[in-house]
């Protein structure tokens, strides 16, 4: 029917439905990374549903037209029974002409929908995110790192580094080049790419709350010059001190600076409404990067989570690589095959998983102490579980890499040296005895093959020049 009071009966019916398909889904247990995304998804497609149908219901109540008002009067009046009958007769004559139209009820739709899962909406997840993502779990800033790059007078950062350090707005992107198109153009592109990933990788976050909340705290801090890389002395005008480009800490200089030449012309400028625009260009540059800080903090486990396999795939070789891209392949084929298992291993102590995918014994978990934390100050505090691991790792690149940034070679005579300090102190201590090591290239100096084995630089070139390699 086409009356108002059955269009908003009708509507109040699919908010609630729509409110219990998304409890349903809340109530699946999503095992895999993908199916939390799909979920989410889906639970995001039924909250936009539900704003949409919660306007027109709105606007039904707010009766604009006066036909709601109408209605009611002519059920309330007292010709309702012909009313009443008349309604009925259209009901009856709209099942005469169409004996045979079928109807399906509202409550399958929902049920349909939560249900569904084919392989068409994993082609939809894959379309929406490139293959450094990772389906929503990493950045992938390759292209945002080429633009910094470009960026001149900026300092050029490895793409590890720039993960760390991109919304460090006060000390890594000099003022100088804040005025630039390319500087606003790179802004506009970071602010772009993290709000389209809170969209496909975190689509239930309320992005729109955490811009509002921003902008309220920017506007504030502007007022007060409290903006990070855009501060300004309390002694000045905020308009004064921008359009003239300078700070002054006396207020005798100040004062001495308004009555020059230089200073009264810039302000005959700011009185004819030019560098009223510059100034306003300013702060919409700071406002973009304030937003891309609040955006990085509200992602910082994503961040920390693209930190950690950029590190992890620089340490692959390319032979590890591709076993890696087989073993992710095997992975998503093994969970795909596994849907229709609902049978959950029960790990409570959250012990290592064995070759069989099961919990480890506990008493080889305690024989090995795998328990027990090592950590390293060298390797940046990293945490290693059992002495096996912990004895390996004096080796491998993490440490090998911490020692190469502290200035200290990575001898034997360091092993079970973890603290920063006590690495230093026995390095003087070994220069002083003279115990210190002769670096030698063609001894100490490593190479390493295509796949993978490590050589010195001797062994490397007498195998090369044989052409065994």
């Amino acid at each position: 029917m086409n009356n108002v009071l059955e269009r908003q009966r009708a509507a109040h019916e699919d908010i609630e439905r729509l409110e219990q398909a998304i409890v349903d889904q809340f109530m699946q247990d999503a095992k895999t990374h993908r199916e939390r995304l799909h979920a989410e998804h889906t639970m995001d497609t039924f909250l936009t549903r539900i704003s949409e149908k919660s306007h027109r219901l709105y606007d039904l109540y707010e009766d604009q037209d006066g036909l709601r008002q109408s209605e009611i009067n002519a059920l309330s009046g007292s010709s309702e029974f012909s009313e009443f009958y008349e309604r009925l007769k259209v009901i009856k004559e709209h099942h005469r002409k169409y004996p045979n139209e079928t109807v399906e009820p509202p409550e399958m739709e929902f049920i349909y929908l939560n249900q569904r899962k084919d392989e068409s909406d994993d082609d939809e997840l894959e379309k929406m995110f490139s293959g450094e993502e990772g389906l929503g779990r990493y950045f992938d800033f390759n292209a945002l790192h080429a633009q910094y790059i470009n960026l001149k007078s900026v300092k050029k950062l490895d793409y590890l580094q720039y993960l760390s350090d991109f919304d460090n707005f006060a000390q890594l992107y000099p003022k100088s080049i804040k005025s630039s198109p390319e500087y606003k153009a790179y802004l506009d592109s970071m602010v772009a790419y993290l709000r389209s990933f809170f969209e496909r990788a975190k689509p239930l976050f309320d992005v729109g709350e955490l811009e509002n909340r921003a902008r309220k705290e920017f506007e504030e801090a502007w007022d007060e010059g409290r903006v990070s890389g855009w501060e300004w002395s309390t002694q000045e005008k905020p308009g004064e001190a921008l359009f003239c480009q300078k700070q002054f800490t006396k207020q005798s200089v100040f004062d001495g600076h308004k009555n020059g030449k230089k200073h009264i012309k810039a302000q005959e400028k700011l009185d004819a409404g030019g560098p009223k625009t510059k100034e306003d260009q300013r702060k919409a540059t700071a406002w973009k990067e304030t937003l891309i800080i609040r955006y990085a903090d509200a992602l910082s486990d994503v961040r920390e989570e693209s930190k950690a396999n950029v590190e992890r795939k620089q340490a692959l070789t390319d032979k590890e690589r591709i076993l890696e891209q087989e073993q992710e392949e095997v992975e998503i084929a093994e969970q795909e095959s596994d849907e229709e298992d609902e049978d959950r291993i029960y790990n409570p102590l959250k012990l290592p998983l064995g070759w069989d995918g099961k919990p480890i014994p506990y008493w080889l978990y305690k024989l090995h102490g795998l328990g027990v934390e090592y950590p390293c100050e060298i390797c940046g505090n990293y945490v290693y579980m059992g002495r096996k691991a912990f004895d390996k790792h004096f080796q491998e690149w993490r440490h090998a890499h911490g020692m190469r940034c502290l200035g200290i070679p990575n001898t034997r005579h360091f092993h079970e040296i973890t603290k920063i300090d006590d690495a230093y102190t026995l390095y003087e201590k070994l220069k002083k005895e003279g115990v210190q090591e002769d670096f030698k290239a063609e001894t100490m100096e490593e190479f390493e093959d295509t796949e993978g084995n490590v050589f010195n630089k001797k062994t490397y070139e007498e195998l090369r020049r044989q052409g065994i390699l």
